[in-house]
């Protein structure tokens, strides 16, 4: 028996006519488990029947986990599909049911952005039609559109995607998001995050929190406590690109309006609005006096504090000096309770 397992859920699944699995809702995820509760729910993958999950749920009320019991126990009175993921170590997702697992570990902040292994995670969601019917098989979304019609109502098709919203799944304590879409299932929000309505998080990635997002940040990316990101902002994953290099910005960080960030950034660091910083660019860095000090890449630069990044707007040079006012959020935006 295992002494300590990386992740378990149980929850419940939908599939398409072919009894393949599309998605998967887990109430209560747990992740790094050990001792008698590891033992008991170790090798417990798959779907299950009624009969089996009553049995978990004792099990699971014996070993002080009443919430996760109580749920077990109301999923085994359900005529619905019952799916269980127990992962053994952080090995990558073999099954729809482990990804979504993951996913959803991600999003209740059991872990952190790449605290989980999610190697070959497309490759294995399914492609799926995102309705007010949940999830939807792409070749059956004709067929159930026609029958909605029939009867009188429209199918309300959201998205076509292998990755739904979050907020369908998951709404974390403390945090206002506008526009739901744009923030996917597997993003990390910490408590005192505000997603503005042009904001977007992408899975992997997210916010200590508190801090404001109205840019975008792309997966893999992590942005530190008391960070502003301006509206149209964008960092950079290493998921198109093909590099390598895991961008994220520090506490207090303020990147502006339209800006861009292709670095990883340290603490109380400013990029003005409409420059874009990638690894590359060539950043002239000037001492206290305003003095050429040195002609560096911006990656040279990488994970340094209180640096402001600006466009030198005579000579289009890009320059970096001391930050000298690293910027102050102000705290009742962050309030939401």
């Amino acid at each position: 028996m295992a002494n300590t397992l990386h992740g378990f859920g149980i929850g419940v699944a939908s599939k398409n006519s072919r009894g393949e699995v599309l998605d998967v809702y887990y109430p209560l995820p747990l992740a790094n488990i050990s001792g008698e509760l590891a033992s008991v729910l170790d090798g417990i993958n798959g779907e299950i029947d009624s009969t089996t999950a009553r049995s978990l749920a004792n099990e699971l009320s014996a070993a002080g986990q009443e919430s996760l019991a109580a749920v077990t126990e109301r999923l085994a009175s359900a005529d619905k599909p019952i799916l269980a993921s127990s992962l053994s170590d952080n090995a990558p997702p073999q099954t729809v049911g482990d990804a979504y697992l993951k996913l959803h570990l991600l999003s209740h902040r059991a872990v952190k952005p790449h605290g989980t292994d999610l190697s070959g995670i497309f490759a294995l969601l399914p492609n799926v039609a995102w309705t007010d019917e949940g999830a939807i098989d792409l070749d059956e979304l004709q067929d159930r559109q026609l029958t909605a019609r029939l009867s009188g109502k429209v199918l309300e098709v959201s998205s076509v995607d292998k990755f739904p919203k979050m907020t369908n799944y998951v709404v974390p304590t403390g945090v206002r998001i506008a526009h739901s879409a744009r923030v996917r299932l597997g993003a990390h929000l910490g408590s005192g995050t505000t997603v503005m309505h042009e904001g977007f998080i992408n899975f992997n990635a997210g916010t200590e929190g508190p801090g404001m997002v109205e840019g975008r940040i792309s997966a893999g990316v992590m942005v530190g406590k008391g960070s502003d990101l301006g509206g149209g902002c964008s960092t950079m994953g290493t998921l198109s690109g093909g590099g390598n290099i895991i961008i994220s910005v520090g506490e207090e960080c303020l990147i502006g309006a339209n800006a861009g960030l292709g670095i990883p950034l340290g603490d109380r660091c400013t990029i003005e609005a409409g420059l874009f910083v990638t690894a590359g660019t060539k950043v002239v860095v000037l001492d206290d006096a305003r003095k050429v000090v040195d002609t560096v890449a911006a990656r040279d630069l990488s994970y340094r504090s209180d640096l402001l990044f600006r466009r030198n707007s005579l000579s289009g040079s890009v320059e970096c000096l001391t930050n000298k006012t690293a910027i102050e959020l102000n705290e009742s935006l962050h309030a939401n309770n």
